[in-house]
């Protein structure tokens, strides 16, 4: 903020002088790169007939580590291409390593988010079929239709947060259930943007 209390418009600098102040790197070109990445990953899952394309794709964070892919997108607003990417790749992470409790929240929560359970489509809805599921969403964000993929991400995420309620009873472990309906809150702004064709 200026001594107005105006904010202040960001000013580009020369990476010389972004070095001489000790900075390393160019936050505007980092910005512009993350941004670029994932536009050119969903093109390149989009045009490829190649499965092990996709298949390499759906497991970018097994190669390459979820630090890496944190560190190009995890920054980025939630409501665009590469915050909704950095959010199917943390949520298939979650789901791979701990099935069993993904599973079992989510088992807890469908009789209370039926329509939910059937966009995400985990049936039935047990450790093997929630890792399978990690998988299918992201491989729709690459060949399907990305705002499905979305929706079933989010909609997987309610599922859970309704299983978390139910098993906590409104303890304070619930609360960490108000991160996931966040995330799925993002994720369908994500759908709605991505039709309107201004998700980028």
């Amino acid at each position: 903020m200026t001594q107005t209390g105006r904010p202040r418009r960001p000013v580009f600098k020369e990476p010389a002088a972004l070095e001489a102040l000790g900075e390393t790197s160019d936050p505007i070109a980092a910005v512009h790169a993350a941004h670029e990445a994932a536009a050119v990953l969903v093109r390149a899952g989009r045009a490829s007939d190649d499965p092990t394309v996709v298949r390499r794709l759906v497991a970018l964070v097994d190669e390459i580590g979820l630090s890496t892919l944190a560190d190009l997108w995890s920054a980025r607003p939630a409501r665009s291409l590469p915050g909704a990417l950095w959010r199917l790749y943390v949520l298939r992470e979650w789901m791979r390593s701990s099935p069993e409790e993904a599973a079992r929240e989510y088992a807890w929560g469908i009789p209370f988010t039926e329509p939910s359970h059937v966009v995400a489509g985990v049936e039935p809805p047990g450790p093997d079929e929630v890792a399978a599921v990690a998988d299918q969403i992201l491989r729709g964000a690459f060949t399907g239709d990305f705002a499905v993929a979305l929706e079933r991400a989010a909609s997987f995420c309610l599922v859970v947060v309704a299983g978390r309620a139910y098993a906590t009873h409104g303890r304070p472990a619930a609360l960490s259930a108000a991160k996931l309906q966040s995330l799925a809150a993002d994720l369908l702004a994500c759908a709605r943007l991505w039709r309107a064709g201004s998700l980028d």
